[in-house]
């Protein structure tokens, strides 16, 4: 019986290794053996749940032909799963299950699972039985969208995150792709999203994992040979927020499982999250394949934040902390820490610790004594594109185009502005100072600053908008 049961499998073999790549021939069919042959049914037996659904989703068709070819038409194929291979007894559990292809399971019937038994799959959380659904989500609760501060620099991303969030697997955001620089808050943004989804759907299973952590938890899967369990484990999850994904840049085998994971739960619409510091088009060391995928869904970026974006992040952390500081020193703080959100929380963390141990009052005079290491611009001369950059963020128009010939009204005013206080804050000649600003003679220099100080001494609100520039110079 063995004889026949196995000559019927390699018989089958054979017209499949003619029918499919070679190397998806090595990866599913290599691994399954025949187990017996009972009338017209065959019964194969495959490493893991895992292979079944595989084998089911992609070569069911091909499976049945192939059996019914060799048994006729009553031909049937029968999987038995390994499910345990920790087994005391030293025989792995395993469990049988129909094939979907020849009228026995429908597609949606659920795999029967031992309820006795703890050791399903390993969890590489250290969290015993899957089915227990005890499965610590590896969240910061601290992560939310109520301390999300939203900007211009991040609307994009966590209006995305907001909807992905209601109705995980269900919008076209999947995979959910979130990039950007260190330090702009990625890392919040993905775990606001998988607290709010265990809080609205508690029975969805959400994990976060870094990508270094899941490249070590690969790696220990293959040293002990539970390579199937790890693969099941993140199989079984609603939601995935993997962080930092272009630390999988080189380890080709750390993809390739990945890679079926994420299409196993991309194809039962399963939600995917993941976070990387560039755009996909830019990331290298990456399979194509995979990078493809990423590309499947959105990809929302975080830019530097803005003056008010900044300034409200910080007046959130007061507020969380229950503290309250002088306008003077926040703006300080905002103005001159512009390129991070978490050096900007640790500037006023640092500066908080300071006022505490030293028994001091937050003030001006404190901070820039406090902060002038911390601080890469704060005794730097002020110059020209300092001052340029300040004008333009103020009035929200593009830098570039100061320097352009164009006549529109605020670009005109943002001009003329930079111009009157470069000549009055700076050492550059009048000549210099028409060159920096689009090329421009010392003539067009004297009418600027003659036009801002009439103006000044006219327009109550364009002076005010002067002396408010003034005042973000001299904290500087």
């Amino acid at each position: 019986m063995q004889k026949a049961c196995t000559e019927v499998w390699n018989n089958c073999l054979q017209i499949i290794k003619d029918n499919i790549p070679n190397q998806s021939f090595k990866t599913w069919f290599e691994p399954i053996s025949a187990l017996k042959l009972e009338g017209p049914v065959l019964t194969v037996q495959v490493p893991s749940l895992f292979f079944y659904e595989w084998l089911e989703e992609h070569y069911v068709g091909l499976l049945r032909k192939t059996v019914k070819q060799q048994l006729g038409e009553e031909g049937r194929l029968e999987y038995n799963i390994v499910v345990d291979k920790s087994s005391n007894s030293g025989n792995p559990y395993t469990t049988s299950i129909p094939s979907n292809g020849n009228g026995g399971a429908s597609k949606s019937q659920s795999m029967p699972m031992p309820v006795a038994i703890n050791k399903d799959i390993k969890n590489p959380f250290v969290i015993p039985g899957l089915k227990k659904l005890n499965v610590d989500p590896q969240l910061n609760s601290n992560y939310t969208f109520d301390n999300y501060v939203e900007g211009d620099c991040n609307r994009l991303a966590r209006s995305a995150g907001f909807a992905v969030a209601a109705k995980p697997g269900a919008t076209s955001f999947n995979p959910l792709m979130i990039y950007g620089a260190v330090g702009l808050g990625k890392t919040h943004l993905v775990q606001a999203i998988g607290n709010e989804i265990r809080r609205a759907l508690p029975d969805k299973l959400v994990i976060y994992v870094s990508c270094e952590k899941f490249c070590q938890q690969f790696v220990e899967s293959l040293k002990n040979n539970t390579i199937n369990d790890f693969v099941n484990f993140y199989q079984a999850m609603d939601v995935i927020i993997m962080d930092d994904v272009h630390n999988f840049a080189g380890k080709e085998k750390t993809q390739d499982i990945f890679f079926h994971i994420f299409n196993h739960l991309h194809q039962s619409g399963k939600q995917i999250i993941i976070t990387s510091d560039k755009a996909p088009k830019d990331l290298s060391g990456l399979e194509e394949r995979l990078l493809s995928r990423f590309k499947w869904g959105l990809s929302a970026d975080l830019q530097i934040p803005d003056l008010e974006t900044r300034i409200a992040v910080l007046r959130k952390k007061m507020h969380a902390d229950g503290i309250e500081l002088p306008t003077e020193v926040v703006e300080y703080v905002a103005n001159n820490i512009d390129n991070n959100i978490r050096e900007l929380e640790g500037a006023m963390v640092s500066l908080l610790a300071q006022s505490t141990l030293n028994k001091k009052d937050i003030d001006l005079a404190l901070a820039k004594s406090m902060l002038k290491n911390f601080i890469k611009n704060t005794t730097k001369e002020i110059s020209m594109d300092y001052i340029q950059k300040l004008v333009c963020e103020y009035f929200e128009v593009p830098v570039e185009m100061v320097k352009s010939p164009t006549r529109k009204r605020e670009i005109v005013q943002a001009r003329q502005i930079s111009m009157y206080l470069s000549k009055s804050l700076t050492k550059s000649s009048l000549k210099s100072i028409g060159a920096f600003y689009g090329g421009r003679d010392h003539s067009t220099v004297i009418y600027a600053c003659q036009t801002v100080e009439d103006l000044i001494d006219t327009d109550k609100k364009f002076k005010g908008y002067v002396t408010d520039i003034q005042k973000k110079l001299k904290m500087s």
